[in-house]
């Protein structure tokens, strides 16, 4: 009695496996990027510009003006943001928990 259950269940589910087999197509699908007109990939020439244009010498720190001002604000003000963020991050978080 049990063995034909189990049998009209096995039979139930292979039918309805089948159809669902049937019903499913399996195939490949991918996007392409998308280039913009007259461009042809290059990035430059054929009639486009590229958006942005490097300058021949852009960094090139021996010939910047004023070097010695700026490359010391530059180093103090590294300096200063990486100690400060810490010393306030701890102040912060020991007022977090005296307040509990």
């Amino acid at each position: 009695m049990a063995l034909n259950g189990v049998r009209s269940g096995l039979k139930l589910l292979s039918n309805s496996n089948g159809a669902l087999c049937r019903s499913v197509t399996r195939s490949v699908h991918s996007t392409s990027v998308k280039r913009m007109a007259g461009d042809h990939g290059h990035g430059h020439g054929h009639g486009s510009e590229p958006f942005y244009l490097h300058a021949k010498h852009m960094y090139n720190l021996d010939r910047m003006k004023h070097q010695r001002l700026k490359m010391t604000l530059g180093v103090w003000t590294c300096f200063t943001i990486g100690t400060m963020v810490p010393i306030v991050a701890v102040i912060f978080q020991q007022k977090k928990t005296a307040s509990v």
